[in-house]
């Protein structure tokens, strides 16, 4: 598969490692703040999509800025290249994505985060979190921390691990994300964020009663996971030349038989 990628920092160098070593190839990279020019495998770094050469692309992936993704998904849907997308931060113009994208009969994949170990995290987490329905002696919170060069807090994957406990656990019907300075309510899922250094994401979903602590993490030890999901990605949009908008969660029925 023939793969452009439209970012490249540290996700976008390790997600051109993984396809490469899958037998894929790079043949476009897009960033506008890239030094070199060109990539590790010899695929010229254009300044701009308008720059890059397109014609052998079979699919696109892209992790760049939230005010930046948007205009890139247009951009492809229009090209109708099959677009990967790892930015998060954008949600709230997803209607605008999705009239253009099956307007334009061609494809998007979007996930705050592409890691299977991660999308199994929910299931785990969202399980016990039905389990707790049972026993209200346990109160329930979660934590999320990132590295300092995030561009959202809280992250994506945050938001969707913490909306899906709400839907799930009776008592929680609201979510605060900033720090408190007061004794939160009975109702509230306290969730707040950290940033430091380099660290790649680590989320947890906390149930503590006045006997114990039940506390369930996912921790990432680097990007390879993310890349790895990505790249994934793109070979189930393009294999079946699928059309639409698509999530993780289409993908793990599909190839993995988990349930959402």
């Amino acid at each position: 598969m023939n793969i452009a990628l439209i970012g490249y920092g540290k996700m976008g160098r390790m997600i051109e490692q993984i396809a490469c070593s899958a037998g894929h190839k790079i043949t476009a990279i897009i960033d506008p703040f890239a030094a070199e020019n060109k990539g590790e495998n010899c695929s010229k770094i254009s300044k701009t999509i308008a720059e890059a050469d397109f014609s052998n692309t079979d699919a696109a992936i892209e992790f760049t800025r939230p005010d930046e993704a948007v205009n890139n998904i247009i951009i492809l849907s229009k090209m109708k290249i099959p677009a990967v997308i790892g930015t998060t931060g954008w949600l709230e113009n997803m209607e605008t994505v999705k009239k253009t994208v099956e307007n334009d009969k061609s494809s998007l994949f979007w996930a705050s985060n592409f890691s299977i170990g991660v999308n199994l995290f929910f299931q785990i987490a969202w399980y016990a979190a039905k389990l707790m329905n049972n026993f209200p002696e346990y109160d329930a919170a979660g934590f999320e921390s990132h590295h300092n060069k995030k561009m959202d807090s809280p992250s994506g994957t945050a938001k969707i691990l913490a909306e899906g406990v709400l839907s799930i656990l009776d008592r929680k019907n609201k979510i605060v994300w900033e720090t408190m300075n007061r004794k939160p309510e009975a109702d509230e899922l306290h969730f707040p964020s950290l940033r430091l250094g380099s660290v790649p994401g680590t989320h947890s979903l906390y149930f503590d009663s006045p006997a114990d602590t039940i506390e369930i993490t996912h921790t990432a030890r680097n990007r390879e996971g993310f890349a790895f999901g990505a790249v994934r990605a793109a070979q189930w949009l393009f294999s079946e030349k699928r059309t639409g908008v698509f999530t993780i969660d289409d993908m793990m029925i599909d190839l993995f038989r988990v349930c959402p």
